[in-house]
């Protein structure tokens, strides 16, 4: 499967319906995994800028997606040695 750059939160709901469904999984399946019930679920997909990291990744897990972070051709030459400063 193509790879998708995600730039913004609004791209994120339509992004995980279409993965789900090309996996094959209702909202119901994928809830039940989840631990949540449907109407969660669907609420998720329709919010899904307003998910936990801890979530979105557990959804995209049971989906079969993995999530790659890479630094575009305009950032810094060389990433922090130390990791982020949160």
């Amino acid at each position: 499967m193509a790879d998708f750059t995600v730039r913004t939160a609004e791209q994120l709901p339509l992004l995980l319906q279409a993965f789900r469904k090309q996996a094959g999984l209702t909202q119901a399946a994928v809830a039940l995994r989840l631990g949540i019930t449907q109407q969660t679920l669907s609420a998720l997909e329709r919010n899904a800028d307003k998910v936990s990291a801890d979530r979105l990744l557990a959804l995209l897990s049971i989906l079969g997606v993995e999530l790659v972070l890479r630094q575009t051709s305009d950032s810094p030459a060389a990433p922090p040695s130390t990791g982020p400063n949160w």
